[in-house]
């Protein structure tokens, strides 16, 4: 695969009956790695990952591994996705651990940093990345346990892994949540799922003022349109034709073209950055 992204001219029509989406039926597959060589600017450290078995989440976790870190992947049931994301990483020379589990349970989110531990014996980074989203055409149409779920997976989850890693991060260790550019246009489609993005900011910026003194950073990448499973598990297969074309890009973003922003963040080259959040959003001006 060449260092420069060449995504797909098009996209074809497609559905998938099922969320968050499985990244084996794509078609095409999204893009999730390059020939660009490792720095070692992870090196020794352990990342987690929730949703890391496909999507923005897998090419995260194959990244991190270029650069040196073992990662923990959690993922609600993908096992076929997670198993692909797992080779890769290990293609790198670097352990990875899948937890099969549901973030959405806060019982869930303490196993899986006591895993990591078990595991790893030492947390160095997190990234909560899980994320649901259910298009309804009006506010009457979603329901209140469709409300409930999709703040459950998309940011209470967050609360419960970071509050969980807390005692085992230290001077150094960096949080990064995944928030969207919805957060900051809104979706008259989406409206649960923006709202939780929207919280997942603000989450950032107080959570990174209260650990500050601890030196620990917490950041945010806010991605626009991305071509993950999540997209045609979300909508009907004409929209997903059309994905991503209204940006000034006029395509989505390829998961790779995303995750080199955790690389960054997550990195030394981001030792001054806190509280902030990335814009990878294909050219859409945003009011940070």
């Amino acid at each position: 695969m060449s260092t420069l992204i060449k995504p797909p001219k098009e996209i074809p029509p497609q559905k998938q009956d099922r969320q968050p989406g499985l990244e084996k039926d794509m078609d095409p597959q999204p893009i999730y790695d390059n020939d660009e060589p490792g720095y070692r600017r992870l090196e020794g450290k352990v990342a987690i990952i929730t949703g890391g078995d496909s999507g923005i989440g897998r090419s995260v976790a194959v990244l991190f591994a270029k650069e040196g870190a073992d990662v923990v992947i959690a993922y609600l049931d993908e096992h076929e996705d997670a198993q692909q994301t797992a080779a890769d990483v290990r293609k790198y020379g670097k352990e990875a651990l899948l937890i099969p589990t549901d973030v959405s349970k806060e019982v869930n989110c303490k196993n899986i940093i006591d895993q990591a531990i078990e595991k790893f014996k030492h947390i160095d980074i997190i990234v909560n990345n899980a994320a649901v989203q259910y298009e309804q055409q009006s506010l009457e149409d979603i329901t209140a346990e469709q409300w409930e779920y999709t703040f459950k997976v998309n940011i209470f989850s967050y609360f419960y892994i970071s509050r969980y890693a807390l005692p085992y991060l230290s001077d150094g260790s960096v949080i990064i949540n995944t928030a969207s550019v919805t957060a900051y246009k809104g979706n008259q489609t989406l409206i649960d799922y923006s709202a939780t993005k929207g919280a997942i900011v603000s989450f950032t910026r107080s959570l990174s003022q209260s650990l500050a003194e601890k030196g620990i950073r917490v950041n945010a990448v806010a991605p626009g349109p991305v071509w993950t499973p999540l997209i045609p598990a979300s909508f009907e297969p004409e929209k997903v034709e059309q994905f991503g074309k209204d940006t000034p890009l006029g395509r989505p973003a390829q998961p790779v073209e995303i995750a080199t922003c955790y690389v960054f963040l997550a990195s030394k080259e981001a030792c001054f950055l806190t509280g902030q959040v990335l814009h990878p959003n294909g050219g859409s001006i945003v009011n940070t």
